[in-house]
């Protein structure tokens, strides 16, 4: 019975763990964050060249005019966290991206005196080979089962 149970968490989790589960699309095709605790707002990532552009979406998925809200962007790692520039315009929001499979921290905020509300990507850049799109912003979710 107590080896029955290890097989299936283990096979549970490491079906997690394969899947692009909960990674969803906006109207961009950019990769979707939750900036409010509501989900009345999100932010759609998206990328061009060598730099990440942030734009702000409604609960429907429109776009949000940009005007006192506030994002903060940090990449790199645990030990050595940088500090990324970001410029902000009536569109949204734009950055260097991090590094390949760097963690990208984000902490939005509606206005200065709002608390913060904090995103995470990993900025994976490989291929997804099932839809060919960089890893982070792949919301595939794979069929195959492991073993």
């Amino acid at each position: 019975m107590k080896t029955t149970c290890i097989a299936l968490i283990l096979a549970l989790s490491a079906n997690f763990a394969l899947a692009h589960e909960g990674i969803e699309l906006g109207p961009n095709k950019g990769r979707i964050l939750e900036f409010s605790p509501d989900e009345t707002l999100h932010g759609e990532v998206t990328q061009k060249d060598a730099k990440l552009h942030i734009a702000l979406l409604d609960k429907d998925m429109k776009p949000t005019p940009v005007d006192a809200q506030l994002i903060t962007a940090t990449a790199g790692t645990r030990q050595k966290p940088i500090k990324l520039e970001v410029t902000r315009d009536a569109t949204g929001f734009t950055f260097q991206a991090p590094g390949e499979k760097e963690w990208l921290i984000l902490r939005f905020q509606a206005n200065s005196e709002a608390k913060p509300i904090t995103a995470r990507l990993e900025f994976d850049t490989s291929t997804c080979a099932p839809c060919a799109n960089p890893e982070w912003r792949c919301a595939c979710a794979e069929t195959e089962k492991p073993e």
